[in-house]
């Protein structure tokens, strides 16, 4: 493929999706403004509510702000991100618009007095957005990846072996990797390769061949995916230096500001508290049910390793049978662990087994985001394989995190350590929010709690 041609076929991807969004908006908004008209219609008895003003002014809000979240929410990114994570994201993007407008509206019109009409309008406006939203959304998906078939691809790999290739063939909508190569491998002829494919992946190459290949790509205008190693992360979160005529990246390393740490206290010590209010009733059900399933403890407390190395006892409602660890060793839970109780593989599926920890948030030894707290032995044979593993330990565990997030249960643990770095050095209160509502997506995803395989829960169990 030339690169007029790859050129036109990438701006018509960016096109395609342009107007997908431009549509999305419109019938969002569109919905907006009839629940808009419909409320002024029956509630205009001062004459204040009613006008092109305040009509206009609450519809161009309403059209910047769907667009602003929906960015950030990663909603219109049709056709790269999977069905089910771009339904997500239209669904909850309506959800903080319409929750942002109502306060908006009652501004603009300076009607008060109207907050529990509006909010009644549209809490019904959101559900009936959400379904029209995703009914749009199905077929346009389905469109793209039918116009552009998924890009093939050639990797380069190294000397230590992963699944990349599997997991990236495993999205066959959107990779093929057609052909692999050893970095050293004598048939290797990138020169004449890069020409016939979309893109590279450059799968944990040594440095000076990553370099190589990724000046031909961009010489090229080909694509170039990079699996990173952990120092590759760590300057990503670099700055420029321009003090001089030779370009410097300055990485600090300091880790969180106080004033970070003050306002990421504050959110999880007021955020826990209402959660924890507002959840009541499902502790309470959850709790009954534990108790009627065998009649054992409603909660499991597990040690963990926080912040700096520092031991704390995790709370979870109970999933497992009574005494599933009587030998006093780790048993990392399989696909199809028969311990896992009848109540308990409800709760896992739906996390409902973490909430208890948010009396350890409130507590000061977690925080809501953050790296998944590890049990002090897998801690121990993790840094044994792997000695960055540490680095994990330079902020308090999360309830949710980067890597629970954009990870699996079941991920390895230098994986892990990557998805926690890119967190840990790129931190910020704006971060911590859109993994909160990330988190929110991933509930409707099954296979986001997968389970270790038998085999590696084995060999976790005998470290």
């Amino acid at each position: 493929m030339g690169k007029e041609e790859s050129k036109k076929k990438k701006q018509n991807r960016y096109l395609y999706r342009a107007v997908c969004a431009f549509f999305l908006a419109f019938f969002a908004t569109d919905l907006f403004t009839f629940v808009w008209i419909r409320f002024v219609n029956v509630n205009n008895q001062t004459g204040n509510l009613m006008g092109l003003g305040n009509l206009g002014m609450a519809v161009l809000i309403y059209i910047a702000l769907f667009i602003l979240v929906g960015k950030w929410m990663r909603a219109f990114r049709i056709g790269v991100d999977r069905l089910i994570s771009t339904m997500s994201s239209q669904i909850l993007t309506v959800l903080i618009v319409d929750f942002l407008e109502l306060f908006i509206s009652l501004a603009i019109t300076g009607q008060f007095r109207f907050f529990f009409s509006f909010l009644w309008r549209y809490a019904l406006l959101f559900v009936v957005q959400s379904v029209v939203l995703v009914i749009f959304v199905i077929p346009m998906v389905l469109i793209y990846r039918e116009i552009y078939p998924p890009l093939h691809m050639i990797e380069v790999f190294g000397e230590k072996e992963n699944n990349i290739e599997k997991k990236m063939n495993g999205i066959p909508y959107k990779y093929h990797i057609a052909k692999s190569f050893r970095y050293n491998d004598p048939e290797l002829h990138l020169d004449t390769l890069v020409d016939e494919y979309s893109g590279v992946l450059i799968n944990d190459v040594p440095s000076d061949v990553e370099n190589t290949i990724i000046k031909m790509c961009f010489d090229k205008e080909k694509r170039v995916y990079i699996v990173p190693k952990i120092a590759d992360i760590i300057l990503k979160s670099t700055e420029s230096i321009n003090v001089m005529d030779t370009p410097i990246y300055l990485s600090r390393n300091h880790g969180m500001s106080f004033w970070q740490r003050f306002v990421k206290r504050t959110m999880d010590i007021v955020c826990c508290s209402l959660a924890l209010l507002v959840l009541s009733p499902i502790f309470l059900i959850v709790a009954i049910a534990i108790k009627i399933n065998d009649g054992g403890p409603v909660f499991y407390k597990q040690e963990r390793v926080t912040k700096n190395g520092k031991h704390f006892m995790i709370l979870k409602f109970r999933s497992m049978i009574v005494d599933a660890e009587k030998d006093g060793k780790p048993h990392p839970a399989g696909e199809k662990d028969e311990r896992i109780t009848k109540i308990g593989r409800i709760i896992r599926a739906c996390r409902i087994d973490e909430l208890p920890q948010l009396i350890n948030i409130l507590a000061g030894d977690m925080s809501i985001v953050g790296p998944r707290p590890e049990r002090y032995e897998h801690v121990e044979i993790f840094t044994k394989e792997l000695p960055e593993f540490k680095y994990r330990l330079k902020v308090k565990g999360g309830l949710t995190g980067y890597a629970q997030v954009y990870g699996k249960y079941n991920t390895t643990a230098l994986d892990k350590l990557k998805l926690d770095l890119i967190y840990i050095t790129n931190y910020s209160i704006l971060l911590d929010i859109q993994i909160i509502f990330e988190t929110v997506k991933i509930l409707l995803q099954k296979d986001r709690t997968e389970g270790f395989s038998e085999e590696r829960a084995e060999e976790m169990r005998h470290g």
